[in-house]
């Protein structure tokens, strides 16, 4: 049992920086480094990935993080946990396995399953988010419970230095290492709700060092190009302290703490995780200075019963078209582009979008706007229910050249199947967990 324990995280999603978990491994005298890398359309996507190819699934960027972090890992002797894993923690490990004996480096690798319940949900129970039955808002692509520190903690008891996992609650990946390495007991919900706030606030990495945060003129943040990324220093009795690596851009004070405290909280007296009823409503924040501040309080109860489960479906496809128009009269050469478009499209789409980029893209002209633009980026975006229905938005803005208003350039078209997410409600007692632990 230790009396304190220092979590880095090294990435608050997917597509996060590379570089910010190498100084973590480095130089951020951890014991754990946490990946956090997934979100409800991820492993979504890693779904249709393994079903087009039953090695793949895991994150895209799996390889590059390990291949550049698994030597300063092994030096350092720090423990590693990420939910890179996805829709496929075991090709994950294997792939982890690879690049370990490439490196020549000795390494144990554990892989926890069980968070896919594809087999098991009722598919004619309602979507919490809409009322509709689950097999009617389209065809199922995957069903993911978000699951606890369990699998977790026996991947850590078998002395695995590399924990990878699919859907499992954010705040959960910071709790297990906690609870493992600090004694505290499953049921302590006391000690789990303080350990779950301080995973709430690391999960998002940069966010709490000044990323997202960041406002140039009211909440001006340095270096942000070399941002660091946040270390919690925990005791055992619960309390934390918030850093970052000394020489890293970024900052941390009171504001972003109390911002990252709040961010997706709906309920502060009841946050729900697999692991524990959360309450946020007396957590103390003091500012030690120097990119430091201390975090106390914090509490909880009793743990759900049921676990949420992320469902996935195909939803539909999206044609986007963009085209330019600059000069004068450059929004009412748009207008007629996009009154050309609409009545091309009619019929034949199911919904169609016209954006005006600059002028109402983000509030969809809810704000009067009495500028008159110089130029204006003209976007098209339709639902429809082939790729080939899809494809014609996109040919239709770039026939725009010739055949729409003078002036018109830039054409770019795209098209995406797109995933859509509901979730629904699973009994815990159906979540059958398994560790697969790999040896390099």
């Amino acid at each position: 049992m230790k009396q304190k324990i220092r979590i880095g995280c090294g990435a608050g999603f997917s597509g996060d920086r590379l570089e910010p978990a190498l100084i973590l491994a480095e130089k951020g005298e951890l014991d754990y480094l946490v990946l956090e890398c997934l979100a409800e359309r991820t492993i979504g996507l890693a779904q249709k990935r393994k079903m087009a190819n039953p090695e793949l699934g895991y994150d895209p960027l799996l390889e590059r993080r390990i291949t550049s972090l698994l030597p300063i890992l092994v030096k350092n002797k720090v423990k590693l946990i990420s939910n890179m894993g996805a829709a496929n923690p075991l090709a994950a490990i294997h792939k982890i396995q690879e690049i370990a004996l490439k490196l020549d480096l000795r390494i144990k690798i554990a892989a926890v399953t069980g968070d896919d319940v594809f087999s098991k949900i009722d598919k004619k129970s309602e979507a919490l988010e809409n009322g509709i039955r689950l097999e009617n808002n389209g065809d199922l692509l995957a069903a993911n419970a978000y699951l606890g520190v369990e699998g977790i903690l026996e991947g850590l008891k078998s002395e695995a230095q590399i924990i990878i996992t699919g859907r499992v609650a954010d705040p959960s990946l910071f709790l297990a290492p906690m609870i493992h390495e600090l004694g505290w007991n499953i049921e302590d919900f006391e000690l789990l709700g303080k350990g779950t706030v301080i995973g709430h606030l690391m999960e998002c990495a940069g966010q709490i060092t000044g990323g997202y945060f960041a406002d140039p003129i009211k909440k001006p943040v340095n270096k942000m190009e070399i941002l660091g990324h946040p270390i919690a220093t925990v005791s055992i009795d619960g309390s934390a302290i918030i850093s970052k690596v000394n020489g890293t851009g970024g900052i941390i004070n009171l504001q972003t703490i109390k911002e990252q405290l709040l961010y997706e909280v709906i309920n502060p007296h009841a946050y729900y995780t697999p692991d524990v009823s959360a309450d946020f409503t007396n957590v103390y924040l003091e500012d030690l200075g120097e990119n430091q501040v201390k975090i106390n309080g914090g509490g909880g109860s009793q743990k759900p019963t049921n676990l949420k489960v992320s469902v996935a479906y195909k939803a539909f496809f999206l044609g986007e078209g963009e085209i330019s128009y600059a000069g004068t009269g450059a929004l009412e050469r748009s207008k007629l582009a996009g009154e050309i478009i609409e009545k091309r499209l009619k019929g034949i789409v199911d919904e169609i979008r016209i954006d005006y980029l600059g002028i109402n893209s983000m509030h969809n002209g809810q704000f009067k706007n009495e500028s008159v633009p110089y130029e204006i980026r003209l976007r098209i975006a339709a639902k429809a229910k082939s790729k080939a229905d899809a494809e014609r938005v996109g040919e239709e803005v770039e026939a725009l050249y010739t055949n729409g208003p003078a002036g018109g350039g830039g054409v770019r078209k795209y098209v995406n199947e797109v995933v859509g997410i509901v979730s629904t409600m699973i009994d815990r007692n159906k979540i059958e967990l398994k560790i697969t632990t790999l040896n390099a």
